[in-house]
């Protein structure tokens, strides 16, 4: 049996409470925000590319059921991001086409640095997925401004 591993030291002193924190807070509402600004963002994906969003398409390109969906769009209508309408699609409110935009920005802009480092398309369209979400302004200033400088 191999010996256990120990963990690297770490490189710097451990950061006062109130410091360490703010990364976990700051974490935990990426996630709580995550889904909603993937629904948001699909939905916007969905209308541009057919007019309208459907319950059933958005339940498919997910991969969840139909009732999470529903579920999820109560609460996107109770938040003011979506409207719906009967034996129609669901449509994206201003503070909707707003939150879709700023996603997409992000989104884009987690990808093109990923494939700028020479991550394949494929990859880095999965991983800007996940990272969209949790990155910050500043992170993504600091990537447009590394692709553009070209260094």
């Amino acid at each position: 049996m191999p010996a256990a591993r120990r963990a690297k030291k770490r490189d710097e002193p451990l950061p006062a409470a109130e410091i360490h924190s703010e990364g976990f807070r700051q974490t935990r509402q990426a996630r709580r925000d995550a889904l909603v600004e993937d629904y948001v963002e699909l939905i916007a994906d969905l209308i541009e590319d057919g007019n309208e969003a459907r319950q059933v398409d958005i339940a498919a390109r997910l991969g969840v059921s139909q009732p999470t969906v529903a579920k999820m769009l109560a609460r996107l209508t109770a938040e003011g991001l979506v409207s719906r309408r009967p034996y129609r699609g669901v449509f994206l409110t201003e503070a909707g086409r707003k939150v879709a935009y700023e996603c997409r920005e992000r989104h884009q802009t987690v990808e093109s640095f990923l494939r700028w480092l020479g991550v394949s398309p494929e990859t880095a369209r999965i991983d800007a997925e996940g990272l969209e979400h949790h990155v910050s302004t500043e992170t993504l200033d600091a990537f447009r401004k590394v692709m553009q400088s070209g260094s």
